[in-house]
């Protein structure tokens, strides 16, 4: 199978070609130089010179600071750019596979998020990416969406200045030996290279809509950087933050877990405990370190 991947560069997106790739599929992966989302003529010209039967979407302007500096641009992009990439994959016949967030909610009910919970998100971020997701809905009948959170994987996240929580954690924790961390915002720590098997395994099912994707289980981000250390034996005295001690510039659901009721009632959940993920990804870094070594 023919698969295009946006974002191929991106922490995610770099997963998604590899889960493809092993798959057996004939991956092309596009970056911002090949692409350009919110142009729908650079759009159209870049997916019809070489047609995929599947099209994957981990592109996004997901900084969420920098979406509310500049929220007209984030709308281009998270917005109209998921429009364009829908309205063009509607032409030409191909499933879009939308990667979105968590972050489409408030954070209000306190249990885990099903996919029919009202979307109320908190900030620009949300709203452009929740108006992505509608746009998706209405242009291409043969969409995926999916809605994932707390994302961390080995290749790096410019956006976040190429280090995820993993990876933050653990410089921290060599640089200070004293970690502080809030111990009231809940996720589900989700592995990149677990959602880009899922992405890879859902591409072969025609149980087109919306989906919930993220790991079993769910955390606050002390309990996550807890077993972060436990797990790689770093020695570190972990502290819970208060409440007010680290505040945000804009506002962020404290509790964004998602249930993968979608996934589980089609019977098509691949998701592993957050646990799994995270232990599957120290050993990943390791073994490459060693290698280095060698």
């Amino acid at each position: 199978m023919k698969v295009a991947v946006i974002g191929a560069n991106g922490q995610l997106g770099h997963d998604v070609v590899r889960a493809f790739s092993e798959q057996g599929d004939e991956v092309r992966g596009l970056t911002h130089a090949d692409i350009e989302l919110s142009s729908l003529d650079s759009v159209a010209a870049c997916l019809r010179a070489a047609p995929a039967e599947i099209v994957v979407n981990t592109a996004a302007m997901h900084n969420v600071d920098s979406c509310e500096q500049q929220p007209g641009k984030a709308h281009e992009v998270n917005a109209i750019g998921s429009r364009n990439l829908a309205s063009v994959t509607r032409d030409l016949g191909s499933v879009l596979i939308h990667v979105s967030t968590d972050y489409v909610f408030d954070g209000s009910k306190g249990e885990p998020y099903v996919e029919s919970d009202a979307a109320r998100p908190l900030n620009v971020y949300g709203r452009t990416k929740l108006e992505g997701e509608e746009l998706v809905r209405q242009t291409n009948p043969k969409h995926l969406i999916l809605r994932t959170a707390a994302l961390y994987g080995t290749h790096p996240c410019r956006a976040k200045g190429g280090q995820n929580f993993v990876d933050l954690m653990l410089r921290l924790a060599r640089e200070r030996g004293r970690v502080r961390v809030v111990d009231n915002e809940f996720t589900s720590p989700t592995a990149t290279a677990d959602v880009a098997r899922q992405i890879a395994a859902l591409s072969r099912s025609d149980r087109y809509g919306l989906y919930h994707a993220t790991a079993e289980g769910s955390c606050s981000w002390f309990e996550f950087a807890r077993e972060i250390f436990r797990v790689a034996e770093v020695p570190v005295t972990l502290e819970a933050a208060g409440p007010n001690e680290f505040p945000a510039k804009v506002p962020r659901p404290a509790y964004s877990v998602l249930e993968n009721r979608g996934l589980k009632s089609n019977h098509l959940n691949l998701f592993r405990p957050w646990q799994d993920g995270l232990h599957a990804y120290l050993s990943e870094k390791q073994l490459a370190v060693s290698s280095q070594q060698a």
